[in-house]
């Protein structure tokens, strides 16, 4: 697979080395002269200088047979600008783009950009949920926003501890996709009995969230 990422700040720098760490082929174009001599020194050919607002740049750097295109400037304008050449000249199917203000994101969603990741909001997300709720923390969304991506763990107290995933009443469209045991990915999850320290990564409607903490919540006292 093949990542375009455009922006070489934290997020960029620290995504393109983990994606490249785990067999990706990476390009991060920034458009800061130093700071891409900076990145060049250590990275070598997987950054390249210049402005990817620009369709001649996305095109030098291989936008055409890019899978995924990550916009990861510190620009929510440059980002959007991004998305959209990525998208709609170059027809990369997947484009992600990273989002400052949350105001913005609406705009996005209109505009055709489905996949948004806003720190600002994910901050505070997780504030609510933890007083909220505590064990249900959201990790992304997907579906212009409407579907929440969440993160749950099965306490010694969850109610659902030592239940099979068949037996739980989950609400309306929502899907348990990953449970995670001991660091590794467990399969078969229509009779996998739930143990306290599983991590389980859901997609519920954004409606269905408080439910969905309600039934992993630990039994009233």
């Amino acid at each position: 697979m093949y990542v375009l990422i455009a922006g070489g700040g934290d997020i960029g720098y620290h995504l393109g080395k983990a994606l490249h760490q785990h067999g990706y082929e990476v390009l991060i174009i920034e458009k800061n002269r130093k700071r891409a001599a900076e990145l060049m020194d250590e990275m070598g050919e997987r950054v390249m200088y210049g402005d990817a607002c620009e369709v001649r740049v996305l095109n030098e750097a291989g936008a055409r047979r890019a899978d995924v295109v990550v916009a990861a400037t510190g620009d929510d304008e440059d980002n959007l600008i991004i998305c959209q050449i990525a998208q709609n000249f170059f027809k990369v199917k997947r484009v992600l783009a990273i989002v400052r203000d949350p105001r913005h994101e609406a705009l996005f969603f209109r505009l055709g950009i489905h996949e948004t990741i806003c720190s600002t909001r994910f901050i505070f997300n997780i504030l609510e949920q933890e007083v909220e709720y505590g064990e249900v923390l959201p990790i992304g969304a997907i579906m212009r926003g409407e579907i929440e991506v969440v993160e749950i763990e099965v306490t010694p107290e969850s109610k659902v501890a030592g239940k099979s995933i068949g037996e739980l009443e989950l609400p309306p469209k929502t899907l348990l996709s990953v449970v995670v045991r001991n660091g590794q990915l467990v399969l078969g999850l229509a009779n996998l009995i739930l143990q306290p320290g599983d991590t389980i990564v859901a997609l519920t409607p954004a409606e269905h969230v408080q439910q969905l903490a309600r039934l992993f919540r630990g039994a009233a006292r």
